[in-house]
């Protein structure tokens, strides 16, 4: 499709003020391809780029965003402007996207959609003149949110004619195919059967399939620059495909990766242990199993004088933290202990040079000065 046709957009918001229940009522989907017969009486490719709602997946919701020419920033008629709002719509800015502002919710009882919009105003510093009142779950404003992107969210800039670099923004296990790739082809185009390559691990697989969510997988041939779509090349390890990278061609392919990737590491970190110790091995397999979806959780071997053998996990935040724990619970059927969370401390010693050092370091003394600071600094965090 003609690039001055196709518009790409993200929704961020605050948590529970409606951005899933917009996109189901705009796409009926997350991320999905979307044909929509505008009011000037052409068609255009509308992509939404799902982003995840939560500070922890910070990093992921930037990526999204520079796949992204728009946003639509969903704020919940009745509660205002909060922290999530903020902190997301700074992101879409500096990635400098054009924003709608959008009011959820109005019909609730409690909504105040003056009140609201003047805070937005005065907060985030939006101009609300044209902001859109909206119901996504009574579907009302749907409309006129697709019509102000089709008018406001500028097209792409795609040059097909350029070595090919695509935005990876998403990626997932799928137990018959491999990790299914979310891509935003920047420049030129991919097709079934090229050798691709990831450059920031340095693998390379042939596209076996390529497609679109519209919702359900529709398969396509090629994609272009401009375009959203999904890869899958029959990757076995989630850790050859990192969100941010760019994916390029083998051959004649880009030799400068897209900005912004940045290898993801975790931020806190917990031991999680078997209430009983035959389950230890059970433990293990399902790491390694909720690992393969999700290459941000990191777990190495620990033991415990009090709690026996188990592992300490790293994740990106509390929240990350929690959702590992409760799929360990409730989908492998285990009874588990998890340690207060800590984070690393970056220890600076009087020559200059810097360590960075984990709570169980500290404590354990593996370091005399660093254990002397846990001693007198942190003992009792």
């Amino acid at each position: 499709m003609d690039p001055k046709f196709i518009r790409n957009f993200s929704i961020i918001a605050h948590i529970d003020h409606g951005k899933s229940t917009l996109a189901d009522a705009l796409l009926n989907a997350q991320t999905v391809c979307l044909d929509f017969k505008s009011k000037d009486g052409n068609n255009y490719q509308i992509n939404l780029i799902d982003t995840p709602g939560h500070v922890d997946f910070s990093y992921e919701v930037s990526r999204s965003l520079a796949a992204c020419e728009g946003a639509i920033l969903v704020v919940d008629a009745a509660q205002g402007v909060e922290a999530q709002t903020l902190a997301n719509v700074y992101l879409a800015i500096n990635n400098n996207l054009e924003i709608i502002p959008v009011l959820n919710k109005i019909d609730l009882p409690s909504a105040d959609p003056e009140g609201v919009k003047k805070q937005i105003e005065d907060t985030v510093g939006l101009d609300c003149s044209e902001i859109i009142h909206a119901s996504a779950k009574e579907r009302i404003g749907v409309t006129e949110i697709l019509e102000a992107i089709v008018a406001k969210v500028p097209p792409p800039k795609a040059d097909r004619t350029l070595p090919l670099r695509a935005l990876i923004f998403d990626s997932w296990f799928d137990v018959y195919q491999g990790v299914v790739v979310l891509v935003r082809a920047m420049d030129g185009t991919v097709k079934v059967g090229d050798r691709i390559r990831f450059m920031a691990t340095d693998k390379n697989y042939e596209v076996l399939r390529m497609g679109k969510f519209a919702p359900f997988p529709v398969g396509v041939n090629q994609l272009d620059a401009g375009e959203v779509g999904f890869i899958i090349c029959g990757i076995k390890d989630i850790r050859d495909v990192k969100v941010g990278d760019t994916m390029t061609s083998l051959k004649h392919g880009a030799t400068e990766a897209l900005p912004g990737f940045q290898r993801i590491k975790p931020m806190v970190f917990a031991g999680i242990f078997p209430i009983d110790a035959t389950d230890y091995e059970n433990l293990k397999v399902a790491l390694d199993k909720l690992a393969l979806n999700d290459s941000s959780l990191t777990f190495e071997v620990e033991k415990s004088a009090a709690l026996g053998f188990g592992y300490r996990c790293g994740f990106l935040g509390l929240l990350h933290m929690e959702i590992v724990q409760e799929r360990l619970e409730r989908e492998f059927n285990l009874n588990l202990i998890t340690t207060a969370p800590t984070v690393v401390y970056r220890v600076h010693y009087t020559n200059g040079e810097m360590k960075e050092l984990n709570g169980r370091a500290l404590c354990k003394g593996d370091d005399p000065y660093a254990h002397r600071i846990y001693r007198q600094h942190f003992k009792t965090v």
